[in-house]
């Protein structure tokens, strides 16, 4: 497969911040990466760390188990995407204040995702492994009183570890963004809408609330610190 198609997004969704996108990858770094194989689809999810500052449009670093099949199956540096999933929420139609005026409203369902399409290759090398191990332990922990380290870990048992695992690196050729979090609607609707929101309570709620509320320049609910 030589070509990456675009994913459909009408245009008031479309997002191109690149701080917005990096964000959204860090709060929400567990991925559907997706490969296609002799074998057919392959579908893993891994958490990744984007490196921004790493060649014309960044590269993403995770790790898998060296048990799993995916890198004896895919050829070295083939095509490759993964699938990031920020705040999503159902918006009941009842919302609206529009509603009471025209009656003209649908369900509809708010997201924030981003798509990330590149070139992957794996690595066995341990060093590089124990380096993105650390990356992202350290990106995870940081919000902790107590962050935990992968130093904190005996050596040997480390090392030991490493043994069993494979590096996975995606040089991104392009990335898709895609907000929906209500810019078609009215301010009195968005409105409305946030304060449905924050009355439903959930995180992914609150986030959406958010959301709307900066144009999808903020969605972090502030975490309780242990």
């Amino acid at each position: 497969m030589s070509r990456t198609s675009k994913v459909h997004t009408p245009k008031p969704f479309e997002v191109n911040d690149a701080q917005a996108i990096k964000t959204l990858i860090a709060e929400h770094p567990l991925a559907t990466w997706i490969n296609y194989s002799e074998r057919g689809i392959v579908i893993n999810h891994i958490p990744f760390v984007f490196h921004s500052n790493v060649g014309d449009q960044g590269v993403l670093r995770g790790h898998i188990a060296k048990a799993n099949s995916v890198w004896h199956d895919l050829e070295e540096e083939c095509l490759t995407a993964a699938v990031f999933q920020g705040p999503q929420t159902y918006i009941s139609p009842s919302w609206y204040v529009s509603k009471a005026e025209h009656g003209k409203v649908v369900p509809t369902w708010n997201y924030m995702v981003v798509h990330v399409h590149g070139q992957q290759r794996f690595i066995t090398d341990p060093k590089w492994i124990l380096e993105q191990l650390n990356s992202l332990t350290d990106q995870q922990e940081k919000t902790h009183l107590q962050p935990w380290n992968v130093a904190d870990a005996p050596e040997t048992y480390t090392q030991r570890l490493l043994k069993g695992i494979v590096g996975v690196e995606i040089t991104i050729t392009k990335i898709d963004a895609t907000w929906k979090t209500s810019q078609n609607k009215s301010k009195q609707d968005q409105q409305s809408v946030i304060r449905a929101l924050q009355s439903v309570g959930s995180d992914q709620a609150k986030e959406m609330a958010i959301a709307i509320k900066t144009n999808g320049q903020k969605f972090k609910v502030l975490p309780n610190r242990n």
